[in-house]
């Protein structure tokens, strides 16, 4: 079902770090699907700014409601099953942004990605950062700013760090393009995370290609 409404007049801003660098990425003009949109901020601003296509897929129907209410056109999907409903290579870029470790299978919605887009672009949370290795040394499993959710309450199943996904690429064939590391930090370990990404990074960016 897609679903398309005029947006607000609000000018649409981003508040993560990591969407503000993926849509710095996104080239004037593009058609761009969005996995996991969530309440469509992103695509919005890329409509705006960007002049891009936009599509986003989303399962959760409040959030459809919101892309709706932003005009942002959206069609529901289980990220969890084929999305058979996007043709081959029918977009430039294809984005899925800290939804990675919470579907069934990583690898697979990586496939899918670029079955559908030229490019695509990951945002995935680091489970190996430095503050999460130091919870569990002592004994618990981590709760951190981008990781605010204890065990029992989190919807992510695949927790792995910058490594465990460069791995994965590596082992179905997928070409890293580029890697940028975000810290969550405001003093000097901000500067060093692209020195050690692996411990130092709250999340990365990667672009991946076929």
């Amino acid at each position: 079902m897609k679903i398309a409404r005029n947006p607000a007049n609000a000018e649409p801003i981003l508040s993560r770090s990591d969407l503000v660098m993926i849509a710095d990425m996104i080239p004037e003009n593009a058609k761009v699907l969005d996995l996991g949109c969530g309440s469509g901020r992103l695509l919005r601003v890329l409509k705006a700014r960007k002049n891009a296509k936009i599509m986003g897929a989303e399962l959760d129907q409040e959030k459809i409601i919101r892309c709706v209410d932003r005009g942002v056109p959206v069609i529901q999907a289980d990220l969890n099953e084929p999305l058979s409903l996007f043709a081959d290579n029918s977009y430039d870029y294809v984005i899925l942004s800290r939804t990675l470790q919470a579907v069934r299978r990583p690898d697979l919605i990586l496939q899918e990605m670029l079955r559908i887009g030229g490019r695509g672009i990951i945002s995935i949370m680091n489970f190996g950062q430095l503050d999460a290795r130091l919870q569990l040394l002592f004994g618990n499993m981590p709760v951190t700013k981008r990781l605010p959710l204890k065990w029992y309450e989190t919807p992510n199943i695949h927790p792995g760090m910058l490594s465990d996904f460069r791995d994965m690429c590596r082992e179905k064939g997928i070409r890293i393009l580029k890697e940028l590391p975000v810290s969550q930090h405001r003093d000097f370990m901000r500067f060093l995370a692209p020195v050690w990404p692996n411990l130092l990074a709250s999340n990365a960016i990667f672009v991946i290609s076929k």
